[in-house]
């Protein structure tokens, strides 16, 4: 009876483990126009991305966290290699941007905006996407 036991926890986990790595979805949310919040950002899509390349992120800004993706941005560059990945999305809070006076046409290559962020980030939870507030 005990092999038997150990059998099906084993199987049972194993499961619970796979149906786990194959819904990798995580909201982050950036407020912040703190260069040390933002590279923890890039940092952390990067680690989601490599652990499993399924993964699906989505970095929502909000607030003053647009100037994270912003052409004159000094993470650029790894914005730019991020969003070419299907699974990674860079969205930008529309009423932050009209708020602050910024046009669309400033943004980087590859990230979108949406009418608002917070929704935006509401709508990923009821979706059971895993959140995470970016800050250090």
């Amino acid at each position: 009876m005990k092999p038997a036991l150990l059998l099906a926890t084993f199987l049972l986990l194993s499961l619970v483990s796979l149906a786990q790595q194959a819904d990798y979805r995580v909201v982050f949310d950036l407020t912040s126009k703190d260069s040390l919040d933002q590279r923890s950002v890039v940092r952390w899509a990067n680690e989601v991305s490599s652990a499993n390349p399924d993964a699906k992120v989505e970095i929502v800004m909000y607030g003053q966290g647009f100037n994270f993706v912003l052409k004159n941005s000094m993470f650029a560059e790894a914005i730019k290699k991020l969003a070419a990945s299907k699974n990674v999305k860079f969205k930008v809070c529309a009423i932050a941007l009209k708020n602050n006076h910024v046009d669309k046409s400033e943004l980087l290559p590859g990230v979108e905006t949406v009418p608002d962020g917070i929704y935006e980030i509401i709508s990923k939870q009821r979706e059971g996407w895993g959140y995470i507030k970016a800050v250090h």
